[in-house]
Order: structure tokens, then C-alpha cells, then sequence
């Protein structure tokens, strides 16, 4: 069943002669974003497709959070950020613009660079976009601010229809969600200088159990866990002074 609130999107921005087999794929629960071709994402245009996940309104709550975090800090005379997963892109182009500087991205997915970084030249955002697996790729440089919005749903967890046309692996997580919180915060302090920040996005069960990862890491870190606007834990700050 499609919704009156899609039918009027596919009135307004998908041709007259595709629009019957539009509304065809929204009856299988097709996301209206892929037929519409791009979404806003803090006031960006950014062009989504099968390549990358949808870019959530939970995410855009995340660069805001981080925003104004980094904004209170003073500890940094240069910001040195890199992005881990970053699928569309939205995250590091959203920094790149609003924090004025230039934004390190890694993915595991070729697809998803070659989106990203169209978006990043669609937004004139200064971003530098790499191909590499966390678990294993070798990141040279020392950034102060790491941020990622990992998959970490569970495996036996509900999720809506739509979910199926996203890519599975940039979704779901093994140990329970845990998995990427894990691997990425036990890798970072390769790449971290001692005063840094750790943002990530989370499950809205998972805040407890990310946030003792984190203290095993960095015992003396400044641990705070955000709900967003639904009033759910969604996000994670890791302040390391």
C-alpha cells in the first residue's frame, strides 16, 4: 500500500511515463529516496542510490551533536578528521562545509567511494575518500576527531521492508551490533592523537555496552551517550583531553 504522502513525491519528481512503474516498486517496498534520486541532508543535496545507505534524520543528529561538541572544544589548532564508513558521504561533506576544512573518508566499498565522492564535487566539499577495510588497512596520519555511523543492527533484529534494497553488509553486525564499535575503537588509537574525540551512531540498545568497549580503551575518557529526537540512545561522544 503507498502512502498518499509518496504518491504526491512520485507527482512531483518522477517523469509522467515512469510513473506507473514507480509506484509498482513502492508497492514492494522500493524507498522512495532511490526512485527520487536524492535526498537533503543538513541543508546538502546528496544523491543517493543502491550504492550506499539512505541518509537517516538519526544521522543528521549526529553531525549536529558533533558540530557543536567540536565548536566548545579548544584544544585543537587544526582539525584533522576522518570518517569511518562512509557510504553517501553526507557525514564528511557535511563537516567539510560547516567546520570549514578538509575531511579524510574511508569505505569498504568501491560503489560507495564513487558515489560519496560525486556528492562531495555535487556540494564542492573538501573531502579526500579512501577504499579500505577498518579491520585491516593502514591509516599513516593522526587525526583529533573520529567519527562513524558503523553498521549495528542484529542479525535476528526487525527491520523495515524498505531496508532489503539497502546494501546488507553496510546494515548489520555480528556480536550482537557490537561488532564495528569494537574493531574500530581498539584500532584507533593507532590513528588518534592523545586529545581527540570519538562520535559514533549507535543502536538505541547498545549505549551501555559501546560505552564500557570504550572505557576498556580509554579508561579515563569523558563518556557521554545522546538520545535523539525520538528520545531513543542514538549517539556516543568519547572526549579524550
Amino acid at each position: 500500500m503507498v502512502s498518499d504522502f509518496d504518491k504526491s513525491l512520485v507527482e512531483k519528481y518522477i517523469p509522467v511515463n515512469k510513473q506507473k512503474k514507480a509506484l509498482k516498486k513502492l508497492e514492494k517496498g522500493y524507498p522512495i529516496q532511490y526512485l527520487i534520486g536524492d535526498v537533503d541532508f543538513y541543508g546538502y543535496t546528496i544523491k543517493v542510490d543502491e550504492r550506499a545507505l539512505i541518509p537517516r534524520f538519526e544521522t543528521e543528529g549526529l553531525v549536529d551533536n558533533l558540530i557543536k561538541l567540536i565548536k566548545t572544544q579548544t584544544n585543537y589548532p587544526a582539525l584533522k578528521i576522518l570518517e569511518i564508513g562512509t557510504g553517501s558521504g553526507c557525514i564528511a561533506i557535511t563537516l567539510s562545509k560547516e567546520l570549514d576544512t578538509t575531511v579524510d573518508a574511508l569505505d569498504i566499498s568501491k560503489d560507495a567511494i564513487d558515489l560519496a565522492s560525486s556528492n562531495a564535487v555535487l556540494n564542492n566539499a573538501n573531502v579526500n575518500f579512501a577504499l579500505g577495510d577498518i579491520k585491516n588497512c593502514t591509516i599513516s596520519k593522526k587525526y583529533n576527531i573520529l567519527v562513524s555511523n558503523p553498521p549495528y543492527v542484529k542479525y535476528d533484529e526487525p527491520v523495515d521492508t524498505a531496508t532489503k534494497y539497502e546494501h546488507q553488509n553496510a546494515l548489520f553486525a555480528l556480536n550482537n551490533g557490537l561488532e564495528f564499535y569494537e574493531i574500530i575503537l581498539k584500532r584507533s588509537k593507532e590513528f588518534l592523537a592523545s586529545k581527540n574525540i570519538i562520535a559514533f551512531e549507535i543502536g538505541c540498545t547498545e549505549g551501555q555496552d559501546i560505552a564500557n568497549i570504550a572505557k576498556s580503551y580509554y579508561p579515563n575518557a569523558y563518556i557521554q551517550v545522546k538520545k535523539d529526537l525520538a528520545g531513543k540512545d542514538r549517539y556516543i561522544f568519547i572526549i579524550n583531553e
